[in-house]
Parts: structure tokens; sequence; C-alpha cells
């Protein structure tokens, strides 16, 4: 069985439809997948709705956290989307998204980028509006070589001229509205050194503390001594280990099923669902 948990479409920053997600995913030979795309789950009836034989689909949302200044990012699996302390937080996230996203389009034009936030809701076709798509209209505009270059700290990324802070929710209370509202939380990748500062094995611990279930640990922005750290914290925490592509399309080169999670975790991941326990 190959499983892969963390999968991202046109409901927030993947270049690919939900139905073409999930039909990329049988053809890369997974069993099973998880949608997670960025604070909401707009992409789940679609992929529901033209899941292949032989796929099944766990629905799953990517919530966007932060803690002193830092973004992390928490993987919530088969909660109810409807849980009124949940779904009013990530609809303050998705609003502080668009808005963040305006000031971003309004500082680069500043910075002599001849971009419109009309083009990068064009671009977001209706999905969650994230800062790929904000690279991905510079990039349109030859205003820089790739998606990288718009990520590094001369643009858009973590202390750059155009990065805007946003609202996003503490891990913990992350970890506790999952919980709350049936399902379970895996911190994603905790380790990627690329993205700036890498989480606190302190900080996983309070995550674990408030019922984090589980830690990403195979990612392709993982080292191998990462991992294998990764691993030994999972081990003294009591965590379910799990790996996956974080797949986002064209962006990341169409890469489902690079990244697995062993059945066994995935296995531990259901049964730690609080519906059936």
């Amino acid at each position: 069985m190959r499983i892969d948990l963390h999968s991202h479409s046109t409901a927030s920053d993947g270049t690919d439809r939900p139905a073409e997600v999930v039909w990329r995913a049988r053809e890369a030979g997974l069993d099973v997948l998880a949608l997670t795309d960025h604070d909401g789950v707009g992409g789940h009836a679609e992929a529901l709705a033209n899941l292949p034989d032989g796929l099944t689909l766990v629905p799953g949302m990517e919530l966007s956290c932060r803690r002193d200044g830092m973004s992390i990012h928490m993987l919530a699996y088969l909660f109810d989307p409807d849980h009124p302390g949940l779904a009013r937080e990530t609809a303050l996230i998705r609003e502080a998204r668009d808005g963040r996203a305006a000031e971003m389009v309004a500082r680069l034009i500043d910075l002599g980028v001849p971009i419109t936030l009309e083009m990068v809701e064009q671009i977001a076709g209706g999905g969650v509006v994230g800062r790929p798509h904000v690279a991905r209209a510079m990039l349109a505009v030859g205003a820089v070589a790739d998606i990288e270059e718009a990520f590094s700290n001369r643009w858009i990324g973590s202390g750059g001229r155009a990065h805007v802070a946003r609202y996003a929710l503490d891990p913990v209370r992350a970890v506790e509205l999952t919980r709350a509202a049936g399902g379970v939380a895996v911190l994603a990748h905790p380790r990627s050194a690329k993205r700036g500062r890498v989480v606190p094995d302190e900080w996983i611990a309070d995550m674990a503390a408030a019922g984090l279930t589980g830690i990403e640990v195979d990612h392709r922005d993982h080292t191998t001594t990462a991992r294998e750290e990764l691993r030994g914290l999972a081990k003294d925490l009591g965590l379910v280990v799990t790996g996956s592509s974080d797949d986002h399309g064209e962006l990341t080169g169409h890469r489902l099923g690079c990244e697995t999670t062993a059945p066994e975790a995935y296995e531990a991941l259901l049964d730690a669902v609080p519906s059936r326990t």
C-alpha cells in the first residue's frame, strides 16, 4: 500500500484541479491520498466526485500557524469542517490571506514590479490566495527568474521588502481545534531549513502535550540527518512518523508519491481519530 498524506490543488496554491490531483495520484500508483489545501476544504467535493477506483481520499487541510514570528504548518485530517471553532479560525485566516495579497502587490508595485491584484487572483483561480500566487505573477512579468527567487528575502520571503505578516494560529491552538473537531493533527515539515527557522524540539513537545498525533519526517526538504533526529524525537514523544510529497503540481514538479507513509503509521493515525476511540 502506497500512502501520500500531503498534497495541494488549485483550491489553494497547487497548479492542478482537485480532479487532476486524484487521477495523477492513481497514475503514480498511490492507494491513499490526503488532499491538504491551505486553510480550507474547497477542493474536497471535486476530488471525491472524481475519485478513481482503487484510491482512498483522506480529507485534510494544512493550517497556517505562527509562534514567535515563525511560520509553522499543521496538517489536520478527518475533522468536521463545520465545527464552529475551527471554521471560524480558518475563515479569519483566509480573510487575512486576501488582505495580505493586496498589500504585497502594492509593495511590489512600489518596487517597480508591474503586477496587479487581479493577476494574482486569476492565478489563484478562486482558491485560497497565497504567496505562491504572487510569486507566479512575478515570474510571469519577468521580475524574477524562478519561484525560489521570489521567495528570497529580496522579495516576498520572510524579512523581504514586500513581505507582509498575517493572522495565523498558535500551533498548540491548531492541535486543540483539530482534536475538538474530531480530527488528528500532524506537524508538517518541521526541519525544512530552506523555509527559514526550524521548529524547536520544545515547541514540538508542547504540541504533543496538547494532543499532536504525528510528525512529518520523510519530506523532500528534510536532510538525512534531520530525518534521523525527527525519528528519535517522535519515539520520545510517542508521535506517529509520516512521509509525503507535499505536491503542488507543476510548481513542485509533479512529485506525488515521491515520499510515502508506512501502512502501519497510517493505521495508527486512523486509530487516533477521536470519533473512532
